[in-house]
C-alpha cells in the first residue's frame, strides 16, 4: 500500500509515476477521509508530473486546509521543482529535502 502509517498522526506516502501517482493520491483521499493525519509525500521516485497530478496534488491540499492538517512535499527533483516553480506552487506547498526533514517538519510545526 502506499500510503504507510509512520505514526498515529503522520502518513507518509511514497509516489512513483503515472499512472501510480494518481492511484497513491487517491489512497491517500481515503485515508484523510477516515483519518486526521498529517502528510508527507516522498517525490524521490517521480520523474515527471503533469496538469491532472498537479489538480490532485491541490485537491489533497485543499482537503488538508480544511481540516487543519499539515502536508509536505519532500524529495522534489529539478525537473518537478521546474514544474511548481512554472506555476507558482512552490508558494502553495510546503516542501522539505527528504522525508526525514519532512517528518520533522510535521511534528515541529
Amino acid at each position: 500500500m502506499p500510503v504507510e502509517n509512520w505514526s498515529e498522526t503522520v502518513v507518509v506516502v511514497r509516489l512513483s509515476d503515472d499512472p501510480s501517482f494518481s492511484e497513491d493520491l487517491d489512497s491517500l483521499e481515503q485515508t484523510l477521509e477516515k483519518n486526521d493525519v498529517d502528510v508527507v509525500l516522498d517525490f524521490s521516485s517521480v520523474h515527471y508530473i503533469n496538469s491532472s497530478n498537479i489538480a490532485k496534488l491541490l485537491k489533497v491540499r485543499k482537503t488538508c486546509v480544511n481540516k487543519d492538517q499539515r502536508l509536505v512535499l519532500c524529495a522534489v527533483n529539478t525537473q518537478i521543482w521546474g514544474a511548481f516553480l512554472v506555476t507558482g506552487l512552490d508558494k502553495v506547498f510546503q516542501f522539505a529535502d527528504n522525508v526525514t526533514m519532512g517528518l520533522a517538519t510535521v511534528q515541529l510545526a
